[in-house]
C-alpha cells in the first residue's frame, strides 16, 4: 500500500486512548503496512523484529516496532471506533489498561467493578462486538505470548501486538520490522527541514548509523537543532566510533549508535549540565512512560543528583524541554519516555558505583513521589502510576535493602491487595520476598513482613493449605527473631488465626485471636487500625463458637471505630467490619435489620471499592441472605444472589471460597423460590468442590452436605436425605462438638427426615435433645430455637404427646409473636403445621 492508497481520515475513533504522539517524520515502511492490512482477516498480528538482527538489538529494540503500530493507529484510525493503546511491559500494567477500558466502553469503570471484574467486562464486551465492533487493541512491548492468552479477545475487531519476542510467531500471524533500507534512511533524514546536506552526504551518514531508524532519528534531531553541517557530524561521530573502540570494555551495542547517542548527550551537557543528570535519572527508571508528577512529587527527596533540579520548576521544565528537542526522551502530555535502547546506553556508559548511585537516587525519589497510606483508595491512582517503575528490572526495587525502600515496595503490595487485585500482588509478593531472602536471609523483619503479606492473598485465594503452611513457619521465625510483641510477629499471629479458622479451627482460631488482642491493646492503644482488625477478628470467632450476641457487640465496635478512623484504614477495613455485622445480626435471628445493614455495607462497597471486590461480593452474598429470610423478597435474594455468583466466577474462577459460597447462596435461594430442580443440580456440583479447597473434615463441608441433603428430601428421596445428614451430623460433632449452631441445624433437618420415614418416635427423641440443647445456646426466641420447637410439636402429636405438644405450641405461638411476628413464613408454617427446614450458608473466614 502506497501512501496514495492511504485512507483520508474521514473521522475520529469514539475512543481513543493513550495512543503516542505521531511522529511526524515517520518514513517509508509501505510493504508492512501492506501486509498488516492483508493479515487484517485474521484479526490479531504481531510486529517483530527481523530475525536475526544483532542480539543487543533483539533485545532492546530501536528498529521501530512501536512506530510501526503508532503510525497504523493513526493512518487507519477511520476504520475503528475504539484504538486502545496498552502499555504491555508488565501484565499489572495490561490488566489495569483494559479495565480503564471497560469505563470507556459504557461499562462499569474499575472502581465499580474492581479490576477483574472491569477486565472481564470489557474482554466480553470486545468480543461480542458490543456495543463497538470496529475496534483496535494495540499490545506496545508484550513479552511471552503465553502470558497473554486470557487478555487477547477474539471478535470483530483487530489486536496489533508489538514484541521483542520472535515466539509470537509461533501462535500469531506477524510481521518483520527490520532496519530501514537504505532509501527510507535517506527520505527520513530529508524531512528534518534545516539538514542542509547533498545525496552523498546523507547516504553516508546513513550508512555509518547501520540505517537503524533510532539512531537516524537522534541524528535528525542533533542536525535540525543546531544546524550543524552534515560532513562535520559525520566526523564527530568517526572520532566518537574510535572513543568507543579503544575502551577496554567493550560495549554491547553497535559502535554507530553509541557514538550518536554520546554526540546528542554531549550537546545537552554543554547546553545545559543538569539535563544530563535528569536524563542519567530516567535511565534508571522503568521504561514505561514516567509521569512528570513523579519529579514535583518528589522534591522531598533530598541528596539526590537531581534534588535542586526537582526543587526549580523552571530549570526542570527546561531540561525536560532540552533532552525532547535531542530526541533522547519524548515528551507526550504530562510523561516523559526514554527509549529503552537509549536507556541501555546510559547504564553501560556508567561505572557500576556510578549505576547504584543512579538506583538509589531513583528509590529515593520514588519513595518521596509515594502516598504514606495504602488504605486510602482515594490515593490509589497514585499508586498505579508508580507501579511500572516498582516492578520493572530495570529499577532494581528489589535489590535494595534500603528500609525507606522496603517499606515502600510493601506498601506497593499491600495496595494491590486492597485494591482486590490479588493475581499482581500474588506474582511481586513472591518476586520480592526471593530476592530480600537471597540477600538477608529469612529472618529479616522485611522478608517476614513480605511473607506476611504473602500468607493473606494465599488466603485471599482460596489457597488455605498453603498459606496456613507459610504463616505457620514465618510466625515461628518472628518470634524468634523478632519477639512476641513486635508489630510485625502480632499481624503474622492474627494471619495464623485466620488460617486456622480457614481449617476449621475455630477454637484455635480464637485462643490466638484474644492474646493478640491483649498484645495490641498494649502496642498500639485500644483505637488503633491494627486493634481494630483483631477485635474484628475476635467477633467472627464468637461467631463462630455459635455466641452471636457477643459477635454483634464486637462487630459494631470494631465497625464504628473503624468508621472513624482518620488514617490507617482502608475502605476494606470497614466494609469488612460492616458486612460482619450484618451477619452476626442476621444469625441473630433479627433479619430486617440484617436487610438494612447489609444494604448500606453493599452501597458503601459498590461506591467505594467496585463490584466485585470480593469485599463487595461478600456483602452483597450477605445481604442476599438476609433477604432470603424475607417472604417479600425472596425474588430479590435470587437475583443479587445469582448476579454475586457470576461476579464471583468471573473473577476467582468456580474453585473458590468466594465462588463456592455464592453457589451455595444461590442453591439455597432457588429452593426458597420452589425451583427445586436446579438447586439440587447446583448443590451438587458444589458440594464435591468443597473438600478440594477446605480439606476433607471441615465443618464447611458438613454443613453444605447438610444443604445438599434437606434438598434431596424436598426432590422426594428422603432416605437419601438421611444418609447425608447422618454422616454430616457425626461429622459435625466430631470437629464441633453437639452443642454448636451448625451442628444443630443439621440435626434439626435430620428429624425431619425421620419424621417423613414415618419414625415419628425417633424424630421425637431428636427433636426434644436438639430443642434443649439450642435453648441453652441459642435462646429461646432464635429463629432456629423456635424453628426446632415448631417442628417438635408436629413430632410430638405424631407420637400422641398431644397436652405437651398443645403446651410447646402455645409458647412458640408466643415467642414467634413476640419476636418475628406472626406473619413471618416461619411463624405461618408454625401456625399451619408444616415443617420447617433450615440451610446453611458458610461465612467469610
Amino acid at each position: 500500500m502506497t501512501e496514495a492508497d492511504t485512507p483520508a481520515p474521514r473521522a475520529t475513533p469514539q475512543i481513543w486512548e493513550n495512543v503516542p504522539l505521531r511522529n511526524r517524520n515517520f518514513t517509508g515502511r509501505e510493504a508492512i503496512f501492506s501486509r498488516l492490512r492483508q493479515g487484517a482477516s485474521s484479526k490479531i498480528m504481531a510486529v517483530l523484529p527481523e530475525d536475526p538482527l544483532p542480539q543487543a538489538l533483539q533485545g532492546l529494540g530501536g528498529v521501530g516496532k512501536t512506530a510501526v503500530a503508532i503510525e497504523y493507529a493513526y493512518r487507519y484510525r477511520a476504520e475503528y471506533d475504539v484504538v486502545w493503546w496498552i502499555p504491555a511491559e508488565q501484565l499489572p500494567l495490561v490488566r489495569s489498561s483494559l479495565a480503564a477500558l471497560a469505563g470507556r466502553l459504557g461499562l462499569e469503570s474499575a472502581m465499580a467493578t474492581g479490576i477483574d471484574g472491569a477486565v472481564a467486562a470489557a474482554l466480553d464486551a470486545l468480543r461480542l462486538g458490543q456495543p463497538y465492533e470496529r475496534w483496535l487493541l494495540i499490545f506496545d512491548n508484550a513479552d511471552q505470548p503465553e502470558d497473554f492468552r486470557d487478555y487477547i479477545p477474539r471478535g470483530p475487531g483487530d489486536v496489533l501486538i508489538t514484541s521483542r519476542n520472535n515466539q509470537w510467531q509461533e501462535n500469531f500471524d506477524t510481521v518483520q520490522v527490520d532496519v530501514f533500507t537504505r532509501t527510507e534512511s535517506m527520505e527520513f533524514l530529508s524531512k528534518w527541514a534545516s539538514i542542509d546536506a547533498t545525496e552523498s552526504q546523507t547516504n553516508l551518514l546513513a550508512d555509518k548509523l547501520g540505517d537503524l531508524p533510532l539512531a537516524l532519528n537522534q541524528a535528525g534531531a542533533m542536525l535540525g537543532e543546531t544546524g550543524m553541517p552534515v560532513e562535520e557530524y559525520i566526523q564527530l561521530l568517526d572520532e566518537r566510533v574510535t572513543e568507543i573502540m579503544s575502551e577496554r570494555k567493550p560495549t554491547d551495542y553497535p559502535a554507530s549508535v553509541t557514538a550518536t547517542w554520546g554526540l546528542s548527550v554531549g550537546k545537552v551537557r554543554d547546553q545545559l549540565p543538569q539535563a544530563q543528570d535528569l536524563l542519567r535519572c530516567c535511565a534508571f527508571f522503568g521504561p514505561e512512560p514516567i509521569p512528570r508528577d513523579v519529579f514535583r512529587r518528589g522534591t522531598q527527596a533530598q541528596g539526590t543528583r537531581v534534588s535542586d533540579l526537582m526543587a526549580d520548576p523552571i530549570q526542570l521544565a527546561r531540561a525536560i524541554r532540552e533532552l525532547g528537542r535531542f530526541a533522547l526522551v519524548t515528551i507526550d502530555g504530562r510523561a516523559i519516555t526514554v527509549h529503552r535502547l537509549v536507556q541501555a546506553l546510559i547504564r553501560d556508559e556508567l561505572d557500576p558505583a556510578e549505576q547504584t548511585r543512579c538506583r538509589e537516587d531513583v528509590h529515593t525519589i520514588l519513595v518521596a513521589a509515594a502516598p504514606d497510606n495504602p488504605a486510602n483508595d482515594a490515593l490509589w491512582w497514585r499508586y498505579r502510576e508508580l507501579l511500572p517503575h516498582v516492578v520493572s528490572e530495570t529499577t532494581g526495587m528489589a535489590e535494595s535493602r534500603d528500609p525507606e525502600v522496603r517499606s515502600f515496595v510493601l506498601d506497593m503490595l499491600r495496595f494491590l491487595y486492597s485494591s482486590g487485585d490479588l493475581a499482581s500482588c500474588e506474582t511481586l509478593t513472591r518476586r520480592f520476598i526471593d530476592r530480600w531472602t537471597a540477600d538477608s536471609g529469612p529472618d529479616d523483619r522485611w522478608v517476614l513482613g513480605a511473607q506476611r503479606q504473602y500468607g493473606d492473598v494465599l488466603r485471599q485465594l482460596g489457597r488455605y493449605a498453603e498459606s496456613f503452611t507459610s504463616d505457620e513457619q514465618t510466625l515461628s521465625r518472628a518470634r524468634a527473631a523478632l519477639g512476641e510483641q513486635d508489630p510485625v510477629t502480632l499481624a503474622l499471629q492474627i494471619s495464623f488465626a485466620a488460617d486456622r479458622r480457614a481449617r476449621g479451627d475455630f477454637a484455635g482460631a480464637y485462643v490466638l485471636d484474644e492474646e493478640a488482642l491483649k498484645l495490641h491493646e498494649i502496642a498500639f492503644g485500644p483505637t488503633a487500625p491494627q486493634t481494630l482488625r483483631t477485635l474484628n477478628n475476635l467477633a467472627l470467632d464468637n461467631g463462630f463458637k455459635s455466641d452471636y450476641v457477643a459477635a454483634r457487640g464486637l462487630c459494631q465496635r470494631a465497625y464504628v471505630q473503624l468508621s472513624e478512623a482518620t488514617t490507617g484504614v482502608s475502605a476494606t477495613d470497614v466494609l469488612i467490619a460492616w458486612y460482619n455485622l450484618a451477619w452476626a445480626v442476621r444469625l441473630q435471628g433479627k433479619f430486617t435489620e440484617a436487610r438494612d445493614v447489609g444494604e448500606e455495607a453493599w452501597a458503601y462497597g459498590q461506591e467505594r471499592l467496585g463490584s466485585d471486590h470480593f469485599a463487595t461480593l461478600r456483602a452483597a452474598n450477605g445481604l442476599s441472605i438476609a433477604l432470603r429470610r424475607i417472604a417479600p423478597a425472596r425474588k430479590d435474594a435470587l437475583r443479587i444472589a445469582r448476579e454475586v455468583y457470576d461476579l464471583s466466577q468471573k473473577r476467582f474462577g468456580d474453585i473458590s471460597p468466594d465462588t463456592m459460597a455464592a453457589a451455595i447462596n444461590v442453591a439455597n435461594a432457588l429452593r426458597t423460590n420452589d425451583l427445586l430442580d436446579e438447586a439440587l443440580a447446583l448443590a451438587e456440583r458444589t458440594v464435591i468442590q468443597y473438600p478440594r479447597v477446605y480439606g476433607p473434615d471441615h465443618p464447611f463441608n458438613y454443613g453444605c452436605t447438610g444443604n445438599l441433603a434437606l434438598l434431596r428430601r424436598a426432590t422426594g428421596d428422603a432416605a437419601g436425605a438421611h444418609r447425608l445428614n447422618e454422616s454430616a451430623l457425626s461429622g459435625l460433632e466430631n470437629r464441633l462438638t453437639r452443642d454448636h449452631d451448625y451442628t444443630l441445624t443439621v440435626a434439626v433437618n435430620l428429624a425431619s427426615d425421620l419424621a417423613v420415614l414415618g419414625e415419628a418416635s425417633a424424630a421425637r427423641r431428636l427433636g426434644q435433645d436438639t430443642h434443649e440443647r439450642l435453648t441453652k445456646l441459642m435462646g429461646t426466641d432464635n429463629p432456629l430455637t423456635l424453628g426446632c420447637a415448631a417442628n417438635l410439636v408436629v413430632d410430638l402429636r405424631a407420637d400422641g404427646a398431644s397436652a405437651e405438644a398443645d403446651r410447646l405450641f402455645a409458647h412458640t405461638m408466643s415467642r414467634y409473636e413476640a419476636t418475628l411476628g406472626l406473619t413471618h413464613l416461619d411463624a405461618v408454617a408454625a401456625e399451619e403445621g408444616r415443617r420447617l427446614d433450615f440451610d446453611f450458608d458458610p461465612p467469610p473466614v
